[in-house]
């Protein structure tokens, strides 16, 4: 019985823990399917929903300023988070390095609202004095990009570490210059790592409320910004079938990268015991 309880207790709790997380969404991509607006019982299935959805404007404009915004904010945050990385991991020591990391690492703990507010006041301040920018799509990217940039570093600093010095202070040593060394060298080693910096910012931006809600202008509103202002007038399906598509389009997004990292490491995994199987053949 003991030996029973040591080998199934860990399992049996994960899948408790699955189930506690995952259930809900279970239960509203079901519920998508919907042929009523009830929530509590399910009627038959229906595509009446998703075709409210193609025809609601709102959601649909919304999603497209949601894609745009996210994938320039996760660009901008992944290159400004690699640059930060770079200079944070190979340069131990210089003027204003802490103060530098502190500014860097402050999003990460600091509350959504807290920036959405201080960003607001920044913006107006600016407009006023300047007459730019207006809020809108621009002021959300500049934003989100505060954020995702700081999560874009961790991600990005903790490839960085991994990379083996040798590799670079070879390449300086055969006659590469520094820049030449990043993009040759270093880049590609951390290219796993840029492109998880990404995702992750992309996915931050495409899912933030707080921020968008403080710096968007009249007219302009995100995804999630149409979907929390219908959910406060009360529960609409048409919600349940955009969340159903987010979440399939999130899942697919997942495995495909998980695959195409799995094949790379796969690779180069068997790059790396070629190479030593050669290496190692009596000559």
């Amino acid at each position: 019985m003991k030996i029973w309880l040591e080998t199934h207790f860990g399992k049996g709790w994960m899948a408790l823990v699955y189930l506690f997380l995952y259930l809900p969404l279970i239960f509203m991509v079901v519920f998508s399917f919907n042929s009523t607006r009830q929530d509590a019982n399910f009627t038959g299935f229906s595509l009446r929903w998703y075709e409210a959805l193609m025809r609601d404007t709102k959601i649909v404009d919304g999603f497209w300023l949601s894609v745009q915004v996210a994938t320039v904010t996760g660009v901008l945050s992944a290159v400004l988070g690699t640059f930060a990385a770079f200079v944070l991991v190979r340069y131990r020591r210089f003027l204003g390095r802490t103060v530098f990391s502190g500014m860097v690492n402050a999003p990460l703990v600091m509350p959504e609202v807290v920036i959405g507010l201080s960003l607001l006041l920044l913006m107006v301040g600016a407009q006023n004095l300047f007459g730019w920018p207006e809020r809108g799509k621009l002021t959300i990217i500049m934003g989100h990009t505060l954020l995702g940039m700081a999560y874009g570093m961790v991600v990005v600093q903790s490839r960085l570490l991994e990379v083996d010095r040798a590799l670079e202070e070879a390449a300086m040593d055969l006659g590469a210059k520094p820049h030449e060394v990043f993009f040759l060298v270093t880049l590609p080693n951390i290219a796993q790592g840029i492109l998880a910096a990404f995702l992750l910012s992309f996915t931050l931006s495409f899912d933030d409320v707080v921020i968008s809600e403080f710096l968007s202008g009249p007219g302009v509103s995100t995804l999630p910004q149409v979907i929390f202002g219908y959910a406060r007038r009360g529960i609409n399906p048409t919600i349940y079938a955009a969340a159903t598509l987010l979440i399939s389009t999130v899942t697919v997004a997942i495995i495909s990268y998980s695959v195409w990292v799995a094949r790379k490491t796969r690779r180069r995994e068997r790059e790396i015991s070629a190479a030593a199987r050669i290496e190692s053949a009596p000559r």
